[in-house]
């Protein structure tokens, strides 16, 4: 039977040192972010091996590297800290009179299409409730959720979502964008299939990005490769790259309508089936929501369309 680890052994000094020496590489430098000694840091660092039973960093002339057990141990240690951080936060929301404290996240499409107005009303009848909001790709927001560090997210529907309770939000249209001296621009049609836009170059987000995801598999299943010309991490990067012609782009219409007029881009609507996208709402399966999130929770479903 595997040993358990003392808690009395273990406290949130060492854990802080522990990672600190894990991202600096460095117990000298770990032990100055923490304020400690050297020695002090040394023996804490020992006694936490010892405590856990195995090794957890390797030492060499380069400086220090995590072993396998060692990367789970600071997994571990990050989770007890964020979940430290949101402890500190709601208690501290509820001393100064906020009684309720929610983590959504939500990607960019959501944040800039509809999650402000909705908010909006929520905090309108909900004052006392603090909602802090996070921009994350899709794939991060399900991982989040499992993980526990949000409480409620917002993403696209074409990501996995194992673990997870969804439901419908949104349905947002996806088109094409492209600069005026562009070919596609001076189409007669204002409707293209993607397959003709592919011969094209494009402009992406980055190789996390769902939309990216969703394209690229559009692009395979056309037997046309999808040529990424430039990738950037917005959409209002997104936009200013296709106004300087470096390509065309497929984006969410309603996320970046003030980009359009403001660029003077022309934008054409796709016939593709997939160009039609729901937004998912989503919890962690079993999860036991608070109040406050349930709150959410319901204003997000009773905006959905």
């Amino acid at each position: 039977m595997a040993s358990t680890i003392n808690p009395a052994r273990v406290d949130f000094v060492t854990l802080r040192l522990f990672c600190a020496v894990a991202q600096s590489g460095s117990i000298t430098k770990g032990a100055e972010a923490c304020h400690l000694a050297l020695s002090a840091a040394s023996r804490r660092l020992s006694d936490f091996e010892t405590a856990t039973g195995s090794k957890l960093l390797e030492r060499s002339s380069q400086g220090i590297a995590l072993t396998p057990a060692g990367h789970v141990a600071m997994q571990h240690a990050m989770r007890l800290f964020q979940g430290f951080e949101q402890f500190s936060s709601e208690l501290g929301d509820y001393s100064s009179g906020v009684r309720g404290h929610v983590r959504l996240w939500a990607n960019m499409s959501a944040l800039t299409e509809f999650l402000p107005t909705t908010l909006a009303a929520f905090l309108g009848k909900h004052p006392d409730i603090r909602v802090e909001v996070e921009e994350q790709l899709s794939g991060d927001i399900v991982r989040a959720l499992v993980d526990g560090l949000a409480d409620v997210g917002v993403f696209a529907e074409n990501t996995p979502a194992y673990g997870l309770d969804v439901a419908p939000f949104q349905t947002d249209e996806l088109v094409v964008l492209c600069a005026k001296p562009h070919p596609l621009a001076r189409l007669r049609t204002k409707q293209v299939d993607f397959k003709t836009c592919l011969a094209h170059e494009f402009v992406g987000l980055n190789r996390s990005s769902s939309l990216l995801e969703l394209t690229s598999r559009a692009a395979e299943q056309a037997g046309i490769p999808m040529r990424l010309r430039v990738q950037v991490r917005s959409f209002d990067a997104m936009c200013h790259m296709i106004a300087a012609n470096l390509g065309i782009g497929v984006v969410p219409l309603a996320a970046c309508k003030a980009q359009v007029a403001a660029l003077d881009l022309k934008v054409v609507h796709l016939k593709d089936a997939w160009a039609t996208r729901r937004l998912l709402m989503a919890t962690k399966t079993g999860a036991a929501l608070s109040p406050a999130a349930q709150l959410l929770v319901q204003q997000l479903l009773a905006s959905s369309n």
